[in-house]
């Protein structure tokens, strides 16, 4: 077989400076037996793969040596958003001369809809049809909740029309579930409630963990702040879409859900202050990234602003940051768009997706443990 011709310089040149738009380019291999199953028998415990944005050079470290890389004047923003019990249970009711109930659905609450409607995923979807009533049964046997299906979209998504309770929050902590995302492969326990968890989670709302604030402790948190790193708190929301596959070929195709975020006063102070001071805003968690840029698009004099709104910000190499200086994020699954962001923040173009697959790729040679409960990567 002959050997390939070689790029001309220019021509390698003119794809190094184009940003990959194929989502298949996002791919790499993950052995089944890395993704993390379980969190670190201690919170915090976890490795800690420290890349350099500059060069892109990367090395192992350990999540509890963070504040090294930490200087004093860095201001880290944590996103306090609260992991509902989102996972439900229901039966279908059939009306023929009485009602009755059906089999098990599982239903997946997403985000509130104004009223008393949610969005959700339901599985199995397609026998679930618009007008069918559901019944979320208490373990006592009497019924918790009931809803109606109002509207059917793509993937098993309805959107639900719940009977007013006094307390739905309540009644979601006595039946329902920890979300756990799919590649998890067992049913939630009790130990998930905390440990699915940040422990500076305050906002309820979310349908997943912002998963880089799980590595936090309390006394982390202290010694970081006695090191003189400001630390901010902003809220968004996590929906089920920054996490559902991607069902394009192409990067510039992808649309996201939008996602609720609130920016406090005191936030707003804090960034701007570090902004204006030229000091490094540190975001765990890329929905922190995704928070903050959105809300730079929307500033107005440079300034951000305090406000709640949503987003459904999408970013991909290429991408121009205006605020994140530096990220602490999990591993992220292949050709997703979380996997996207860090590799847009990872260096320019093409660039940084190749730094973020050697990165990677050196992960799962050293056997990292990937995803929700898995270890964590510092770009800075």
């Amino acid at each position: 077989m002959p050997e390939p011709t070689p790029l001309k310089p220019e021509r390698a040149k003119r794809l190094k400076d184009q940003s990959p738009d194929r989502v298949e380019e996002f791919h790499y291999d993950l052995p089944e037996n890395l993704i993390a199953q379980e969190p670190p028998a201690e919170r915090g415990a976890s490795r800690m793969l420290v890349m350099d944005r500059a060069t892109g050079a990367f090395r192992d470290d350990l999540f509890a040596n963070l504040g090294t890389h930490l200087r004093p004047g860095d201001l880290l923003v944590l996103n306090e958003s609260r992991v509902i019990p989102a996972r439900l249970y229901a039966h279908r009711t059939v009306v023929r001369d009485r009602e009755k109930p059906t089999g098990r659905i599982e239903v997946m609450l997403t985000e509130p809809a104004g009223g008393n409607c949610w969005r959700a995923l339901v599985r199995p979807g397609r026998k679930v049809a618009i007008g069918e009533r559901l019944v979320f049964p208490a373990p006592s046997g009497a019924i918790a909740l009931e809803a109606e299906v109002l509207e059917r979209g793509q993937f098993g998504e309805r959107l639900l029309e719940f009977a007013p309770v006094d307390d739905l929050f309540g009644v979601l902590d006595s039946i329902g579930h920890t979300p756990l995302p799919p590649y998890i492969h067992r049913d939630d326990a009790d130990s998930d409630r905390d440990r699915y968890q940040t422990v500076f989670a305050r906002e309820r709302g979310s349908a997943a963990a912002p998963t880089a604030g799980l590595h936090f402790t309390p006394s982390v948190l202290e010694q970081l702040s006695s090191k003189g790193i400001e630390i901010a708190r902003i809220t968004l929301h996590i929906g089920l879409g920054t996490f559902a596959p991607l069902r394009v070929e192409r990067v510039s195709e992808v649309q996201l859900h939008c996602e609720r975020y609130t920016i406090t006063p005191e936030a707003a102070s804090a960034i701007n202050a570090a902004a204006r001071s030229a000091r490094r805003i540190v975001a765990v968690g890329t929905t922190v990234v995704r928070t903050l840029e959105a809300a730079a698009q929307a500033a107005q004099n440079a300034e951000i602003q305090p406000h709640s709104g949503s987003t459904d910000i999408f970013i991909a190499p290429g991408f121009d940051f205006r605020i994140a200086g530096a990220l602490l994020t999990n591993f992220h699954l292949p050709q997703s768009s979380l996997l996207m962001l860090v590799s847009a923040f990872a260096g320019p173009q093409r660039t940084g997706l190749d730094r973020i697959l050697a990165a990677y790729r050196h992960a799962v040679q050293s056997r990292y443990r990937f995803f929700s409960y898995g270890d964590c990567m510092f770009i800075a």
